[in-house]
Order: structure tokens, then C-alpha cells, then sequence
């Protein structure tokens, strides 16, 4: 009886321990080359931006004076006399309207290829899905003489929808990566119950497969609207006119223009990736959660 009482002790207070354990077995923290190499890098990246931001508020006498120091006195007129032109908010409209067509078009082709690829038995699955990942070793830099002379020939030259057909193209490739696993990961059975209520295949598509992805469609969503915002080369090539430039050829063209006024480059710089910046900013947590779902399924 006294072992048996001792073992029930024993048991009973090793039921205290894991609170006791938890807080031992924290991870420890790393090492500090770790932290000072991220801190490298993490200043690396965040002090030019800053530099951009604040040299827009500064004068050119005090950019040629002081390249690195603070504005003083602050100067607002840089930046109130680009927002208060055209210039900057047609080519804003211009970057809107082609990020979001090809956002819109990269993922609603992606997610029914997707669909096909990850649902659907047939001869040859593998190879299309190799396929579509390899395009992912071929970026548009590669294809952008032979792009260009497709778009001249189809007559889309000096227009958005030249830009937006061969970004909706090479962002298919990383939405079909991202997705396929997000619809392999449903269950069969969902789509059985789903057709024994007399659901069709494009029922079962647009009622359950659009819920069960959205992490993935988001994701996918974000990576295309910031590709599209950021593009710099094709536009470069396909747009000609100032009418229809976007903001990256925008902020070129204004360089060009105004290369002795380096504080008003600066403003419009900064004015130019703000934008992206703050799209980032908020869905970041939705892009990380989304890549995490792709390589768990």
C-alpha cells in the first residue's frame, strides 16, 4: 500500500510539471551573430527607403551640402506639387488598372487550372504540371524579345492590355504551384457528399472549392498585384507613350525630365513605392499563411 500511495504521489505531482517544463524548455535565444547579421540587412534594406523618403523633404542646396543629413528646415512643396499634377495619378491609374486586370486574370485562370490539375485523373497530369513549373526557371527577362514581337504583331503596341496579357502569363506558373496543393488537400469526401446533393462539378467549384482555397487565392492574389505594380521591363518595352506609362516607367521618364532637381526625384520616388509598400505592410501575414498552407498540402 505504501508503494502504491507513493507511485499515485508521484504521478499526481508530475502532473505539476509540464507548467514547470514549458517554461523551462523556452527556445533559447540565438546566437548573437544571428541577430547582428539580420540587423545588417534588415538596415540594408530599410535605410535607403528612408534616405528616399527624406530626402524629398529636403532642398537640393541641402542634399549638396549635407548628402546625409535631416531636412531643416522640412520641405513639404516637393511632394504637394507632384500630388497636386496629373502626371502622378494618371500613371497611378495606369498601375491600378493593370495590376488589378492581371491579378484578376492570373488567379481565376490559375485556380481552374489548379482545379483540373489536382481533382481531375487523366494521362499526362504530371507532365502539364511540370510544365507549368517549369516556367518558373524562365523569367520575363529571357522571353521579352519574343514577347515584344508577339504584342507588335497582334497590334497591342502602346497599350495596357500589351502589358497585362504577358504578365497574366508568367504569373500563371506561380499560381498553379501555390494552388494545386491548397485543392488537393480537400478531402474526396466533401466533393462525393456534394454531388450526392446533386451539386455539378462547376457548382462544387464556385460554392466549395473558392471557400476551401481562399488563403491560397489571396496569396496568389498579393504575389501578382505586387509583380504587376513593380514590373519595369515589359511596360518599358511595350509603352511608348507618356499617356499610358505606369508609375515604374513613370519614375524613369521623371528622373530623365528633372535630373538636376534631385530633391523633387527623391519626393516622387518615394511617392511612387509607398503604394506597394503599405499593400505589402497589410497582407503580409496573409502571404506567409498562404505559402504555409502550399507546403503543408
Amino acid at each position: 500500500m505504501t508503494a502504491l500511495t507513493a507511485g499515485r504521489t508521484r504521478r499526481r505531482g508530475s502532473g505539476t510539471n509540464p507548467t514547470k517544463r514549458s517554461t523551462k524548455e523556452r527556445l533559447p535565444w540565438g546566437s548573437p551573430t544571428v541577430y547582428f547579421i539580420a540587423f545588417v540587412v534588415i538596415a540594408l534594406m530599410i535605410v535607403p527607403i528612408i534616405y528616399i523618403i527624406l530626402g524629398g523633404f529636403r532642398t537640393n542646396s541641402q542634399i549638396t551640402v549635407d548628402p546625409a543629413g535631416f531636412p531643416n528646415p522640412w520641405n513639404v512643396q516637393n511632394y504637394l506639387s507632384i500630388l497636386g499634377g496629373s502626371v502622378f495619378w494618371g500613371q497611378v491609374l495606369n498601375s491600378t488598372i493593370v495590376a488589378l486586370v492581371t491579378t484578376i486574370g492570373a488567379v481565376g485562370l490559375g485556380l481552374m487550372a489548379s482545379y483540373v490539375l489536382a481533382r481531375y485523373q487523366f494521362r499526362g497530369r504530371g507532365a502539364l504540371y511540370a510544365l507549368f513549373a517549369a516556367g518558373l526557371m524562365f523569367p520575363i527577362t529571357v522571353a521579352i524579345t519574343p514577347l515584344y514581337i508577339v504584342v507588335r504583331n497582334l497590334g497591342l503596341m502602346n497599350s495596357l492590355g500589351g502589358v497585362i496579357i504577358p504578365q497574366i502569363a508568367f504569373a500563371l506558373p506561380t499560381t498553379i504551384i501555390i494552388l494545386v496543393p491548397f485543392l488537393r488537400a480537400i478531402p474526396d469526401e466533401i466533393q462525393e457528399a456534394a454531388f450526392i446533393d446533386g451539386c455539378s462539378r462547376l457548382g462544387f467549384f464556385f460554392r466549395m472549392v473558392l471557400r476551401l482555397s481562399l488563403p491560397g487565392v489571396i496569396t496568389t492574389g498579393i504575389l501578382a498585384f505586387i509583380g504587376s505594380w513593380n514590373s519595369y521591363l515589359l511596360p518599358l518595352f511595350i509603352l511608348n507613350n507618356d499617356a499610358t506609362f505606369t508609375l515604374p516607367l513613370g519614375v524613369q521618364a521623371f528622373s530623365s525630365q528633372y535630373a538636376t532637381d534631385t530633391a523633387q526625384v527623391l519626393a516622387f520616388t518615394s511617392l511612387s513605392m509607398i503604394p506597394a509598400l503599405i499593400f505589402f505592410s497589410l497582407f503580409e501575414r496573409r502571404i506567409v499563411g498562404g505559402l504555409t498552407g502550399a507546403v503543408k498540402g
